[in-house]
């Protein structure tokens, strides 16, 4: 079994929270993007039936998923990324969505106004929007992130075992770390459970080798989490 992932081959972004969970889990997979371009994704996102929105998206045979929640609960099912019970997968698949809605914020602080503009022609607005979200929004997904990690006496999110969820919140972690590292040097101390959750991942010897190799795309300043120094503070 080898799935084809398609997502931006530049880019760590959203398929980035896939590409964790299956290098932390060992599932064979094929970044086709990377492999044989944009053109070739494109064409693949334009194919009938059910075409996706827009990547990340996963295919397996005539199997093709997309939305990162969507794909991340189907590997979670299927390669035991996720617990056993209904009550812990509807759990998991809370946290990611809650995840999906702070990596939409983190965009939208240097892209306010127009997603198709560039950050240079939008400077004035990100500098408020980056304000608010550092010192509003910030500390709300972390600090309830902390809260829950503190809900019961497991080493991971959830329980017993990692899953799917600890591999996404390392790259918020680190993600967050590299867009805003004034602002996250400010708030870490407040959340000693999530930092050591993100140590935890680093550790991981499938995803220790992912981060040691070119696999691993450098944060950049075309993907989600982009370091912009003007729009940092404490």
């Amino acid at each position: 079994m080898n799935y084809d992932l398609w997502y931006w081959p530049t880019l760590q972004g959203r398929g980035e929270f896939v590409r964790l969970a299956m290098e932390g889990a060992g599932i064979a997979y094929r970044d086709r993007a990377r492999e044989d371009g944009v053109d070739a994704m494109q064409r693949r996102m334009a194919a009938s039936p059910r075409a996706p929105f827009a990547p990340p998206f996963l295919e397996l045979g005539d199997l093709r998923i997309a939305q990162v929640a969507n794909i991340l609960q189907y590997l979670g099912e299927r390669h035991g990324l996720a617990l056993s019970s209904i009550r812990d997968r509807s759990w998991a698949n809370q946290w990611q969505l809650t995840i999906a809605d702070l990596v939409a914020e983190v965009h939208a602080v240097h892209h306010p106004v127009d997603m198709g503009a560039y950050y240079g022609d939008q400077r004035p607005e990100a500098a408020r929007a980056a304000a608010q979200f550092r010192d509003q929004r910030m500390p709300k997904f972390l600090g309830w992130f902390e809260t829950l990690l503190g809900e019961h006496d497991g080493p991971w999110a959830i329980d017993h075992r990692w899953t799917y969820v600890d591999t996404s919140l390392f790259q918020v972690v680190d993600g967050l770390r590299h867009a805003f590292p004034r602002r996250m040097a400010t708030l870490e101390p407040r959340l000693p459970r999530l930092v050591a959750i993100r140590d935890a991942v680093a550790a991981l010897p499938g995803i220790a080798d992912y981060l040691a190799s070119d696999r691993r795309i450098p944060f950049n300043d075309n993907g989600i989490f982009r370091h912009y120094p003007e729009l940092d503070a404490d």
